[in-house]
């Protein structure tokens, strides 16, 4: 899986360097949305938006299985259970000390796909508000 994961990402890098494959938005996309709060947008609603996407039509049935089940991994180690830690974290910090004020930032990729840290705060009885880029605190 290891040697599959290597081998799909370097192919994908050397189809980005020769122009045969794009990436579908920017990094002033990415910055624009975060910005305006829409977390929800084309852009942030992929679970595997930040890791990289092993499966496509064109690999062999094997080939497929083993993207598939790189795929699961990737978005439950990278994705899910980061998400869990850093909610665990903060909910900590907020019991022990509930006669302080926090302020809490995170990079967007807490925010993206599902099982999101806003989720994970929200499962456990959190009100998350977001404060848009310009307003005051």
């Amino acid at each position: 899986q290891v040697v599959f994961a290597l081998n799909q990402t370097l192919l994908q890098q050397e189809s980005l360097r020769a122009g045969s494959f794009q990436i579908p938005y920017t990094t002033e996309d990415l910055i624009k949305h975060y910005n305006c709060g829409d977390l929800s947008s084309i852009i942030f609603n992929h679970d595997t938006s930040q890791v990289p996407n092993f499966i496509n039509a064109t690999l062999p049935a094997h080939e497929r299985i083993t993207a598939q089940e790189i795929d699961s991994y990737f978005r439950q180690e990278l994705i899910y259970k980061r998400n869990e830690r850093m909610g665990r974290r903060v909910k900590d910090l907020l019991e022990e000390y509930p006669d302080k004020s926090f302020f809490f930032a995170f990079g967007a990729g807490h925010f993206m796909g599902n099982n999101t840290l806003i989720d994970v705060l929200r499962k456990e009885g959190y009100e998350i508000e977001h404060t848009p880029a310009g307003q005051a605190i």
